[in-house]
């Protein structure tokens, strides 16, 4: 099976820091840009929407009393911050690529605009979409599905510590199992937190298929865009 054209790639903040408690982990850094190279090389167009959790959660903030509003600002800063960091590594590794951001930063990156997103992507530049949606109250998840249905993405990557959706938490639940094919309105139902309700709506509205997998295992990414049974994959119909 062909690879898909286009991916948007979501991944986490926290899993930059890889077993550190804030930051970046270089090893960890390192092997995320060697898969997103290896599917960039086999001809996928390639964007990214980071969080910002390993530097600053806006809903932590919140929590110990800061305005939501202004921590989120915050935690959209973060994610800029994370973006610049892996267009580094992956220029360092080779792979050209392109921040653009939702929260106006002179010098720092381009404003998002999808004409010119698309136009990279076209061109075989990474693109690392910053600032989430650029609003409060929304999650960078819920970002990932809005700048997928935007540049016209054909999947929407989630990328996790575990290799998919489960049952039960794997970790303390000898008994899960891993769903091979989920429905969004099954995903919805079950409360599985996988993605917040607005991300799963808007995929579902928009028919963008999401597949659930554990970006630490080597090779995985390319095995999903080479459509191998590897994570969870959630459509309009399991």
């Amino acid at each position: 099976m062909a690879p898909v054209r286009r991916i948007l790639l979501k991944l986490s903040g926290e899993a930059l820091m890889g077993p550190d408690n804030f930051g970046y982990h270089a090893d960890t850094m390192a092997g995320f840009v060697g898969q997103i190279r290896e599917v960039v090389s086999a001809g996928v167009q390639v964007g990214i929407v980071v969080g910002g959790g390993n530097l600053f959660r806006g809903a932590t903030g919140a929590l110990s009393g800061m305005n939501r509003a202004t921590a989120d600002s915050m935690g959209m800063l973060a994610t800029v911050m994370n973006a610049l960091a892996l267009k580094d590594a992956l220029q360092q590794a080779g792979v050209d690529a392109r921040v653009q951001t939702a929260v106006h930063i002179a010098h720092v990156g381009e404003d998002f605009e999808r004409d010119a997103a698309v136009q990279h992507l076209e061109a075989g530049r990474v693109v690392i979409f910053g600032g989430g949606t650029g609003n409060p109250f929304f999650t960078t998840d819920t970002a990932a599905a809005l700048r997928a249905a935007e540049i016209g993405a054909d999947l929407l990557l989630k990328a996790t510590k575990v290799d998919g959706v489960y049952t039960a938490d794997p970790k303390k639940d000898a008994n899960a199992k891993r769903y091979e094919t989920l429905s969004f309105d099954e995903a919805i139902a079950s409360n599985l937190g996988v993605l917040d309700t607005a991300a799963f709506a808007l995929c579902r509205e928009q028919k963008l298929n999401l597949v659930v997998f554990n970006a630490f295992k080597p090779g995985a990414l390319k095995r999903v865009v080479m459509g191998e049974n590897e994570g969870t994959r959630v459509t309009l119909s399991s």
